[in-house]
């Protein structure tokens, strides 16, 4: 029988039986600062590419982060619950994202060749689980969550925990029979979320966000500021804009050329591919370039057309293509498809061998502009739309960056960095009508579901925080998901009265129900106060010789010098430190 204690959590450990295995050496394929300080603070263990096991300090701060998270859904009365993380391939099939999901989705076979995946995502299997039960205006709205290992097949798994083939992550999904309940709703996720990054004690932003492979209406993104961050975010300071590069649309304002259309003449350009190559060879402005790109999709070859000095969004284009497996074609594809060398493709000629052109807002009162000439070694000048080839859609696949004018205003945005942990989704009927899973409404009609899609990154949010809290020692942590709060620090093991000393302040901070450490180690004082650096710990109490004068020293891990309390006051030594605790007042 186990008893209640063996159920708690515990809240103190001895150093000497605590498996925190540190480390000198910066692990050799570190890219960011959390993946060199969580390996080498024995937070987490590589086991292959993009695969980590989480070692006991580090599954400590993952179940504080779950705390904060499950409480913030059951204060807005999300329910938990826990689907399987495999998925038959059928439900998938009928949303048509088994193949629109893209290669990232993790596909096998059982035993009977029936078709699975490790599931990236839990839209499809949420929606299948309520089609039969949740059949009632009268049960709606609700909202069920679970926090549990997705899978995706990185193409190149990097940042550690930050980009994993497998990760720890909140989904959570709400169902309604109304666009206004589903708005409210959403709000209070959005406010949820914002409590949880205010408890988790991190410098954040909230933006609006691309929906990608989710899908839905409208999104936002709640992003950790962090000068590493894989996101660009756009921020307009005079009205308060903010955005993802992938989302962020442009104010256009191109100019229109009004001169006259010129005979379209191919020109020799032996050996010249770039942009800014072509360029210099003709004696134009990459202004006046269009650069023709290909990708491959679902149905075929797509080429998208941009002005020469500005950049494509790839994720834009996904979108209005309604396709996430859209990727760049390679060298070999488009030589193979087109029979011309990347460098020198371009609209005119290419009717029937591309699904479809696609045309950015930039080039679309452009005149007499250069384009590749569809053979090595040769462009088109003066080439022209509608009467040298046809574009089939106009859209903005532009990708916004600083400086850009802002959608609202048209101040210059400003960007920064960021790491995203939580992301909401209006997905609207998209899964519902689909997969025809119906409520009966107040006048007895059967009507799909509106529904609203809820991620947050759990274990991203452990390297999240370390990206934004660290120095030169090592990991400064946030209160919250601080491992252990406190670490008291003996500095001699062969001094017998540090040794008495050390073990009553460590009973005195644990009588007091706090989260404590007793670096009891037979190591020098120098090693023991680099690993509590290394780790974290936000309080240092050290036992040391002036332990004669009844005197231990309290230091928060980012002050440069401690005080000296005197041993008996030191729990409300350690409670005052704790109170005025600021992991962002070092930086």
């Amino acid at each position: 029988m186990i008893s209640q204690l063996d159920t708690e959590v515990i809240t103190h450990m001895r150093f000497s039986q605590l498996y925190a295995p540190t480390r000198k050496e910066k692990p050799a394929d570190a890219e960011l600062i959390s993946q060199e300080l969580l390996q080498r603070g024995g937070f987490v263990r590589r086991v292959a590419s993009g695969i980590f096991s989480y070692l006991p300090l580090g599954w400590r701060v993952i179940r504080k982060v779950e705390n904060i998270v499950r409480e913030e859904m059951e204060n807005i009365g999300a329910q938990e619950i826990m689907m399987p993380i495999i998925q038959p391939a059928e439900i998938w099939q009928i949303t048509g994202r088994w193949d629109d999901y893209g290669p990232e989705m993790m596909k096998l076979h059982d035993r009977h060749d029936r078709l699975f995946t490790l599931g990236p995502t839990h839209e499809e299997m949420i929606t299948h689980l309520v089609r039969d039960e949740l059949v009632s205006y009268k049960q709606l709205p609700v909202t069920l969550y679970q926090i549990a290992n997705k899978y995706r097949d990185e193409i190149r798994p990097r940042f550690g925990i930050m980009r994993a083939r497998e990760f720890i992550m909140k989904d959570a999904y709400s169902f309604h029979d109304s666009w206004e309940s589903l708005d409210e709703t959403y709000g209070e996720f959005y406010r949820a979320y914002s409590r949880i990054m205010e408890r988790l004690g991190l410098n954040y932003v909230v933006v609006e966000a691309a929906t990608g492979a989710i899908g839905g209406s409208e999104s936002h993104e709640f992003s950790v500021l962090a000068n590493t961050g894989e996101s660009t975010i756009l921020i307009c300071d005079k009205c308060g804009y903010s955005a993802t590069s992938e989302r962020a649309e442009y104010r256009v304002d191109y100019d229109e050329v009004g001169e006259e259309e010129k005979p379209l003449e191919k020109v020799p350009t032996p050996g010249v591919k770039s942009i800014e190559e072509v360029s210099s060879f003709l004696g134009c402005s990459p202004s006046r370039i269009v650069k023709s790109l290909l990708f491959k999709g679902k149905d075929g070859m797509v080429m998208a057309l941009i002005r020469g000095d500005l950049e494509l969004n790839v994720d834009k284009l996904k979108a209005v293509l309604k396709d996430q497996t859209l990727e760049l074609a390679d060298q070999d594809s488009v030589l193979e498809e087109v029979g011309v060398p990347v460098g020198f493709v371009g609209p005119v000629g290419m009717s029937g061998k591309v699904v479809k052109i696609v045309g950015d807002l930039s080039v679309k009162g452009m005149k007499n502009y250069v384009v590749g000439g569809m053979e090595e070694d040769t462009h088109y000048v003066n080439a022209n739309h509608g009467r040298d080839f046809k574009v089939d859609e106009w859209v903005d696949i532009k990708l916004v960056v600083e400086g850009d004018p802002c959608p609202r205003c048209g101040a210059p945005l400003n960007g920064t960095r960021g790491i995203e942990l939580g992301h909401i989704f209006k997905l609207g009927t998209k899964y519902s009508e689909s997969m025809q899973v119906y409520f009966t409404d107040k006048d007895g009609q059967r009507k799909p579901f509106i529904m609203g899609c809820y991620g947050w990154g759990i274990s991203r949010t452990m390297a999240a925080a370390v990206e934004q809290l660290h120095d030169e020692k090592g990991i400064i942590w946030p209160l919250s998901i601080a491992p252990y709060r406190i670490v008291v620090t003996i500095v001699n093991m062969g001094d017998e009265e540090q040794v008495r000393a050390g073990e009553r302040v460590y009973a005195h901070l644990k009588g007091a129900g706090l989260d404590v450490v007793l670096d009891d180690r037979q190591v020098s004082a120098g090693f023991k106060f680099n690993d509590a650096d290394l780790i974290g710990f936000p309080v240092r109490v050290t036992v040391g010789r002036k332990i004669r004068k009844g005197l231990v020293e309290i230091k928060k891990r980012y002050e440069r010098e401690g005080a000296e309390v005197s041993a008996e006051s030191v729990v409300q030594g350690v409670l005052n430190a704790l109170e005025t605790y600021d992991p962002h007042s070092g930086k």
